[in-house]
């Protein structure tokens, strides 16, 4: 399995090349990208069904400091973010054919690149052996994905990547890196251990874990716990397929699984649990949750509520983690991956509305869903499951938080989670109900037949007149593709619920 983990870095940098050599031949390139998705979930299988079976594969790549290694091992909590990351790039990457093309965008070729690079960088993310290794592959993420968010090269996508940037690159280094050192300082090793390598290694003053873990919390800014979360809607400038990237496939999910990966194999939640050292932490996470509900809700822009939506639901994550107990931290993890297939499902129809209707602003959408019929119900379909309602996967994961939450003795944050799901409920359905039952809104620019169905083309018909209200098909698959998982885990989320017993039972 050593050679397997190898090949999940190197398989999306041997994407990457193959989409700069065939960088003329559009068709080539992109399916070189799906080629190499598919590849590196093949792989990805592979080391599920190792995991599964008990083994714990790990590789050391290099030792650059004495005693600090940059080293892989796949244990359960990894591979279960390297199974969401590596097939939605499949789906991703479909979706993106179909974007891409009909919303012309240039430098098409530098975008498939870095998503390669990205993929690479978040399996180096999931599979990290140690906190070094951990810091290293985030850090490079940030750096793979800074040129998809300026993606534009407008003034404002420019500004927008220093947002990105800045707020990332400044809250690992004072915080996260500090953190780092100084558990270091205390057990002389950065491996994780299950339990925790904190807790037995030497006595730890209790005021110091709090702090501790606040460091970790808040330097990883990936999480967007408020305060270090405006990165996140400023880069919605970004195209959608990276918006999708952004907030389901790898860096919001690489944040919210380091903090998850740390609380579990550094401190350990039985230790958490004995110090109550995480409470404070719930509430800033609970306070995270309903703020920004709040905020979507006063978000007229399609992607800007999703964003603030996705601000909400990571410290779903992160508050599981908090709990310090087993449910919580089932339910965290499965978060992780019932969040990623209702919100990506929920960017796709985003893009697809854009792409197909030239629409952004949810005061345009009244009467659309009647036109593009597969995208409004798809929508509907990740509402529900960001909500956590019946029959979508993301019912499972809000049962367990709230399980964690009685576990932990903690009746207000179950109101929060009840709350929050009000919220939500609220501010996305707004937008399916707009589109099936409101009046047609009528935009200055767009006068295409209003009676187009939806799902028999790209943007342009033969002739080469715009095809409104057609999503483009390879978009539209993703959509069907992924709206499909959402109720698909719902009848079965056994993979990742059994992943997950495996992470609180080792």
């Amino acid at each position: 399995m050593t050679t397997e983990l190898i090949l999940s870095l190197v398989l999306p940098v041997v994407g990457a090349a193959l989409i700069l050599l065939l960088r003329r031949n559009p068709n080539a390139r992109e399916a070189a990208s799906l080629v190499t998705a598919g590849a590196l979930f093949a792989v990805v299988l592979r080391i599920y069904g190792a995991v599964s079976d008990g083994a714990l594969p790990e590789v050391v790549l290099a030792e650059p400091i004495p005693g600090i290694s940059i080293a892989l091992e796949a244990e359960p909590l990894g591979v279960l973010f390297a199974l969401i990351a590596s097939f939605l790039w499949i789906v991703t990457t479909a979706y993106s054919i179909g974007y891409m093309r009909g919303h012309h965008e240039k430098n098409q070729t530098r975008f498939y690149l870095f998503f390669a690079f990205a993929i690479s960088s978040v399996m180096g993310v999931a599979f990290a052996g140690n906190l070094f290794t951990l810091f290293v592959f985030y850090e490079v993420l940030s750096l793979t994905t800074f040129p998809l968010v300026t993606h534009a090269g407008t003034e404002k996508a420019k500004r927008a990547g220093r947002v990105y940037l800045g707020v990332l690159f400044s809250t690992s280094i004072v915080f996260q890196l500090l953190a780092i050192i100084w558990v270091y300082a205390m057990t002389g090793t950065l491996d994780f251990e299950p339990g925790g390598i904190l807790r037995g290694v030497m006595p730890v003053p209790a005021g110091v874990v709090p702090v501790l873990l606040a460091l970790f919390v808040f330097g990883i800014g990936k999480a967007a716990v408020m305060p270090f979360h405006r990165w996140l809607p400023a880069a919605m400038v970004a195209p959608t397929p990276v918006s999708a990237l952004l907030h389901a496939v790898a860096v919001v999910k690489a944040g919210v699984f380091a903090v998850l990966k740390i609380t579990v194999y550094v401190f350990g939640i039985d230790f958490l649990s004995e110090l109550g050292a995480s409470t404070w932490l719930m509430w800033i996470a609970a306070a995270t949750i309903i703020l920004g509900s709040l905020v979507a809700f006063t978000k007229d822009n399609l992607k800007a509520r999703l964003a603030y939506s996705t601000v909400s639901q990571l410290s779903y994550v992160v508050l599981g983690a908090m709990l310090a107990n087993s449910w919580g931290v089932i339910g965290s993890g499965m978060h992780i991956a019932m969040h990623a297939f209702g919100k990506i499902t929920l960017f796709f129809c985003a893009g697809a509305i854009m792409v197909a209707a030239h629409r952004s602003e949810v005061s345009q959408l009244g009467g659309l869903g009647r036109k593009m019929p597969v995208t409004f119900a798809a929508f509907f379909i990740g509402t529900l499951s960001i909500v956590g309602l019946p029959p979508t996967g993301g019912s499972w994961s809000k049962w367990f938080l709230g399980l964690g939450s009685l576990e932990a003795g903690q009746v207000g944050l179950m109101a929060v989670l009840m709350v929050s799901s009000l919220l939500s409920l609220a501010y996305l359905l707004e937008i399916p109900l707009k589109g099936f039952f409101g009046k047609d809104a009528e935009i200055a620019d767009h006068h295409g037949d209003s009676a187009g169905h939806e799902g028999h083309g790209g943007h342009e018909d033969p002739d080469g007149h715009e095809d409104h209200y057609r999503a483009p098909r390879w978009s539209l698959a993703a959509i069907v593709t992924t709206a499909a998982a959402c109720l698909a885990l719902f009848v079965y989320p056994e993979p990742f619920y059994r992943l997950m017993v495996m992470v609180v039972g080792q």
